[in-house]
Order: structure tokens, then sequence, then C-alpha cells
């Protein structure tokens, strides 16, 4: 292979050159996710667990006043969202907030907020496991499967169930994760879906029990008051559900995999807490609101007859607005118990990830022992990161109340967005230079009040959680600052003990550079067209190239081969590096293989590490502005919900360029692939059939080749001045190639067109003119020709726009 050929860029870091191959292909991260995708991705981690366990609480320390406890919460998370919206586009990377605090603030800042923010996401992951497993008894209970004051063996009562089931759910989605299983971006637009309906039903009918009530403004405003526990239980609610809030956390923690996300992590940020807070506030009054206090309901709850409704929610807990629900809603306790149950899933699922992600990070920079850094050889997940995140995570769930837990994640997150707040004032001053895309305005003020608010809701957040009993040994305000004081306490210990000097070493040992070897700019000249040829079969890949070559050169283009390396969505894509050797062996083939055959050709070579094969091709389509994309097929796929496989189904109906499919013939050896002496050109005529026909002539002026087109006429009320007309068409596009044509009569079309492929060693065929709904790819008969003709066959699909594709539909309907 010649490396200093004139038409090739080569970009290498030193962390890909250790990985061995050619040192002229570039290895490029995948963006799969759109603005919708994020948003949702944050509006799924707030409305989550807490707005059903935690209302309940929340209630019995503001009163009514929740609904402005709600608003205040949503105008205090927004003076931090504006600080991860700025830094988040800017550091498009996974972890997030401790990234950045360890970029711009002295240490031990940085070790601190990861290892608050690993806590913080552990912690709120125990307070969704805890969740799931009082949710899950009350369903068992309202069911009839368990008795109301059940005790398993003896033993085993309510509460310890809850636990019991807690471990088990925490152990199942770590193993989820450990598989390299993952709820979709489309499995969490429906899931998040759903908990947005549901909550909706509950409003609707709360609202409606609301006003039916007689003076319904009593239950607000003389219930004994709208703040009965003044400004302390309105902030104490703040603080005790802020970590409902923190949805934008999460999303800057996949912000390497969405695509611009200089524009899109901003905009999913606002627009987040724009759907989630008037849901939250509208939550509180329907509950506040609709729910009365009956003596059975009271009695359960260990309130007076005569307790207003707020009080009645704080006494019932995570379990207030299911009760709630079940007063107004019609079979409101087992909607509102399903809906929690599959918000409390996707909120586990959802925690392990980001809370795995933060410690595996931690471990590659070795502020974390390194073992958190493996990643596992055969699934690709952080394996070991993953575990120990699940054993903390189960540890918490069993050793803290659910109200402990709320509130030491509550004070963590503080902490970490304090530091954000902190860092994205100090980086206007030490990174000038970043690529800020959104700028928080009036620069400090918001990042300013943000820590002022913040500190704030602590000492109003334990005084509200110690207000019945005192802030002493038995408060959960009390237990959840010595949680906090032991994590920390160990975090000190942690980092002067170990990661201070790993980190130190690392420094040391890393050199990065950045390598481009260019031609000079007079010995280069722009292509007018681009060739993208995705590859993964050895086997394959010589005869794509032959083809693709031949058109590069029909059309003066250049071609860009492709691999995609894949890792689960439990794995930042700046791991996948790591697992590109069969990726790299395979595009050296390619760029060997072209380089011996048409050195003058420009190739090259790169190797995208994503989530998806499909998209990682469709944003390469797009990013590198694509004129043609060439694909192998393998002839029969896996699934039968696929026509040609799911790759390949995806890239040819959502990919903006012209698109040809090439499946090497069963019946070709060694020696023949390669060989073209002879084209068959099925043509009904048609916008794909003259694109099928310029691929013809390209390869046939390249090879020499003869070139025979057929029309197949398969009944008679097929009028022969239309199949001559279309012929002669086609046969004037092939001027100056030896070429014939024909019409051939046959019952079936297909069978016609495999019979006569036998006799040439290459089919081109273009998509058919089908209906809209039975051209799923190319249509029945060109995917039929591909699965049975024993010679190769290439599928030819122009890119015809929306606007093209319109018109001809209804032409046809029309016809």
């Amino acid at each position: 292979m010649d490396d200093e050929s004139p038409d090739r860029v080569t970009q290498e870091t030193a962390g890909d050159a250790t990985q061995g191959g050619s040192g002229d292909v570039e290895t490029e991260l995948s963006r799969d996710m759109s603005l919708f995708d994020i948003t949702f991705i944050g509006v799924g981690a707030m409305i989550g667990a807490g707005v059903f366990a935690l209302t309940g609480f929340a209630a019995g320390l503001a009163g009514p006043a929740l609904i402005l406890a709600f608003a205040l919460n949503g105008f205090v998370a927004l003076f931090t969202a504006v600080s991860y919206a700025e830094l988040g586009a800017a550091f498009p990377e996974a972890g997030g907030g401790y990234l950045w605090v360890k970029e711009a603030l002295v240490d031990p800042n940085g070790f601190y907020a990861g290892w608050m923010s690993w806590f913080a996401h552990a912690v709120a992951c125990s307070l969704y496991a805890v969740t799931f497993g009082v949710f899950l008894t009350e369903f068992l209970v309202y069911g009839g499967v368990l008795a109301d004051g059940f005790q398993l063996l003896g033993v085993i009562g309510r509460g310890l169930l809850d636990k019991i089931l807690a471990v088990l759910m925490v152990s199942l989605f770590a193993y989820i994760n450990y598989r390299g299983a993952e709820e979709t971006g489309k499995a969490g637009v429906i899931v998040t879906f759903i908990k947005v309906v549901i909550l909706g039903i509950f409003v609707a009918f709360g609202i409606l029990a609301t006003i039916q009530t007689p003076n319904w403004p009593a239950k607000f405003l003389n219930s004994p008051r709208f703040a009965p526990n003044g400004i302390v239980g309105i902030i104490g609610a703040m603080g005790f559900t802020y970590i409902a809030f923190e949805g934008y956390e999460i999303i800057v923690q996949s912000g390497e995999e969405v695509v611009e996300p200089g524009k899109n992590v901003p905009k999913a940020v606002f627009y987040s807490l724009a759907i989630v807070v008037p849901i939250y506030i509208l939550v509180a009054f329907a509950a506040i609101g609709g729910i009365e206090t009956i003596p059975e309901l009271a009695a359960r709850a260990g309130v007076p007859a005569s307790a207003p409704t707020w009080q009645l929610l704080g006494n019932l807990g995570e379990l207030g607005i299911i009760e709630a629900a079940g007063q107004f809603v019609p079979y409101g306790v087992p909607l509102l118990l399903v809906a929690g149950l599959t918000a409390t899933m996707s909120a586990l699922n959802a925690t392990v990830y980001s809370s795995s992600r933060v410690s595996f990070a931690m471990g590659r920079d070795r502020a974390l022992p390194e073992l958190f850094s493996k990643v596992h050889p055969e699934k690709r997940t952080p394996h070991l990161a993953i575990f120990l995140s699940a054993v903390l995570i189960a540890l918490m769930a069993v050793v803290l109340p659910i109200e402990t837990v709320a509130a030491s994640a509550d004070i963590m997150f503080i902490l970490l967005f304090v530091q954000v707040n902190w860092t994205v004032i100090k980086m206007r001053k030490t990174h000038p230079d970043l690529p800020r895309t959104y700028e928080v305005p009036y620069m400090p003020w918001p990042p300013l009040i943000g820590i002022v608010l913040q500190f704030m809701l602590t000492p109003f957040l334990l005084s509200a959680l110690g207000m019945e009993i005192g802030l002493g040994p038995d408060s959960h305000g009390f237990i959840a600052l010595v949680t906090t004081a032991i994590w920390m306490g160990l975090g000190l210990l942690l980092y002067y003990g170990y990661s201070q000097r790993k980190e130190e070493e690392k420094i040391e040992e890393e050199t990065p550079t950045v390598t481009t070897e260019q031609a000079p700019a007079g010995e280069r000249r722009e292509r007018e067209q681009r060739i993208l040829v995705p590859v993964a079969n050895p086997a394959t890949v010589e005869q794509l190239m032959r083809t693709a070559l031949d058109l590069a050169e029909e059309r003066d283009a250049e071609i860009e081969v492709v691999s995609v390396g894949t890792v689960p969505q439990q794995t930042p894509l700046s791991e996948g590096r790591q697992f590109v050797d069969e990726q790299r062996a395979v595009i050296d083939q390619a760029i060997e293989f072209a380089d011996e055959e048409r050195p003058d050709v420009p190739v090259s070579g790169k190797i995208r590490i994503g989530h998806d094969v499909s998209q990682a091709i469709l944003n390469t389509i797009e990013q590198d502005d694509i004129d043609l994309v060439l694909m192998g097929w393998r002839s029969r796929p896996r699934r039968r919900d696929f026509v040609l496989g799911s790759n390949v189904d995806e890239v040819v109906t959502k990919s903006r360029c012209d698109v040809l499919v090439e499946r090497v013939g069963p019946a070709a050896d060694s020696e023949s692939i390669g060989s073209v002496d002879s084209i068959l050109v099925p043509t009904a005529g048609g916008p794909h059939a003259e694109f099928a026909t310029e691929i013809a002539r390209a390869i046939a002026r390249r090879n020499g080749a003869y070139i025979k087109v057929i029309y197949v006429r398969s009944n008679e009320s097929d009028r022969d001045n239309d199949a001559q007309s279309i012929l002669d068409s086609t046969g004037a596009e092939l001027e100056n190639i030896e070429a014939t044509t024909e019409i051939i009569d046959g019952t079936d079309i297909t069978d016609a067109i495999v019979e006569e492929s036998a006799d040439h060693d290459l089919t081109i065929i273009g998509a058919s003119r089908e209906g809209l709904l039975q051209q799923v790819v190319f249509g029945a008969i060109p995917e039929d020709v591909g699965r049975r003709a024993q010679s190769t066959v290439i599928m030819a699909k122009r890119d015809l726009g929306v606007t093209s594709r319109v018109t001809r539909w209804f032409k046809n309907r029309r016809s």
C-alpha cells in the first residue's frame, strides 16, 4: 500500500495507533441520538419514581404549598440547568459534571465531583429500588396474592419483603446492563409516554374531583393554612424532591452520542424542564384537592378523621398518590401501581447505567482503582463498574429508610450542582476558547444565584425532615447527614491514600499527540462525488471494491470505506476504540486492494464506533455528504421481519442518496468473482431502472463487457409499443457500449429474469414501481431476483427526494 499517495489524508491519534493496523484509517465516534431522543431521556428520568414515591412525603412537609414548592424547584433547577447546558454542549462526553469540575477546579474538587455523582446516582437508584419493592408488595396485596398484614415463613413481613424485592430488582438490572441489553430509544419513549398519559388521567380526574367538592379552595387555604409548616416546610419539601429535577445530569451523560450536541444538548435540557415542571405542579394540585380523609384511610395513615388531606398524604408516604388515585380515578390503584412499577423499573435501568458510567470514568482516570475501567472482552460492557455500583445500590436500599435515601441523594446532588455552577464561572476565565454553542446569559449571576439557592435548600431539608422529633439520632435528616459525612470522609481517605498518586502517574505516562499526513495543496484535486462502501465481511470486500472502483472512475469520485464497530449502550463510545482491530483489518484489505487495482482512485478508510450499525452508516452518509452508498448483502436475513437484513433495510429506506446493494452469487467461485463479461439489465422503465442502466454502463465500460437489456411481458395487456419504447430509450443510453435489447414473454416476471440471469456474470436491476405499501425496500421482484439468481446481482435505487416520491405515488394512484 502506498502510504504517500497524494490523494489520501490520514488522521491518527496516539491512542488509536497503539491498536495496530494501517496508519491511514481514521477512527470516529458515531452520534446516533436526536434532540427528541435526548429530551425524552431527561423527561423519563425526571418523571420517574420521584413523582410517585416522594409526592406524599413532600405534601406532609409543605402542605398545600407543595404546589408552590414544585414551581420554585423548577425555578431553582433552571439556574443549574443553564450551567449544564453550556458545559454539556462544550464537552459532549460521558462523565458529565465529574469531567468538568476535574478540568476546571483544583484537586480534590474533581475527585469529589465524581465521588459524589457516583454516590448520588447510586442512592437515587436505591430509592427507585425500594419504591419498586413497596409498589410490588402493594400490588400483590391489592390483587389478593398476599393478605394484608402477611407474615411469610413466620419472619418475612411487609417491610422485609420490600427490601428483598428491591435487592432482586437491582440484581436483575445490573445483570441486564452487564449483558449489554438496553431500553432502546423507542422503548424509552414509549415507557415515558405511558407514564405521562397515566399521570394525565390522574390529574384530569383529580381536578374534576376537586372542583366538585363544595368550598374546595378551603383545602388549600384553610387546611389549617396554605403553608402549615411555614417557609421551613416549603423549602424542606423543595430539597426533599429536588432529586426529581436532576434529569439534565443524565442528559449530559449521553452527550457524546447526540447528533449536533452543541445545539441539541442545551435544547434538551430546557425542553425537559418545560415539560416536567407543569406536570409536577398539576399532580400536587390533583392529589391534595381530589382526595378525601375517609375514616378507613385515616386509620391506615394513623391520622384523625378530621385531618387535612395533605397530612393524610404525608403519613401515607410513598403510597400517597396511589391511595389518592383509588378515591377519584376509576381503577386508580392498579393503574397508578402499574405506572409506578413501570416508572421505577425504567428509572432503575437508567440509574444503574448512569452510576456505573460515572465510576467507569473515574476508573479510567485512575481516581478509582483501575478495575472500575475494565471492559468485558465479550459483552463489551464495564462489568466490574456495574457490579460494584449494584453492590452500593443494594446496600443503601437495605440499610436506609426511604426518606433517608432520598435526602442523602438530594444532599449529594446539591453539592455536585454547586461545584458545576462554580465550574462554569471558572471556565469563562480558564477556557475562553471553548466552542460554546450556548452561553449562560448575564454571567456570572445565574450560576451564583444557583449556588446560593442550593445552599439554602440543605439546612431547610434537614430541618423539615427532623420537624416532628427534632434533628436527633432518630431523624431521617440526621441519618442522611451522617451518611453524607461518612461517604465524604471515605472519599478523603481514598483520594489522599490512592487516587492522587495514581492520577499523577497517569499524567506522566500519557503523551497525547495528533499527527496529520496531508499531501501538498497543489497535488490534491477535489473530486465531484463521494462513494461510501460499508464493509464487514472479508469474503466480499474485493468484489464490492471492484464495483466501487468502476463507478469512481466513471463518476470522477473518491471512495470512502467505512467499517462500524459496535459497543453496548452501557459502554461509552470512546471505549470502543479497544475493539477496532477486526474493523481495521477489513478496511486495510479494502484499501490495499484498491491501491493495487486502481492507484489513481482516491480511497480513504474510516472506523466508526457506535451503538447501532445502520445508524452509524446513515450518520456517515449525512455528515460526509455521500452521493452513492454501495452495500453488500448476504442474501438471507436472520429474522423474518426484515427483508434484506436489519442494517441493509434501514440504510436503503432512510438514506438520502443513491443506493446500491450487491450480492455475490452462490455459483461464483474465487476465479470468476470480479470477471464481468456480460451484464443483464431487466427494465420496465422509471428512474430506478434508468439508474440501473447507468451503473451497468459504467461497469461495462471499465470491463469491456456486453449488456443485454430485457423487458419481460407477463400478459397480453402489456402493449408492445410501450415495451419497445422503453427498450429503445434504454438502448440509447448505452451508446458506444456493445448492447442488445429483447422483449421476453413469461407468465412470471421473476422466473423469467432469474432464468435469463444464468447466462450472465452480473444482473443489475432497479427498484420496482410497486404500490407504496408493497415496496418495503426495493420491491418484491428485485428482492426475489436477488435471492434466487445464481449470478451476482446489484439492486439499484435512486434517491428521488420527498417531493418526487409523493408526486410519483399520486401519479401511479391515478393511473
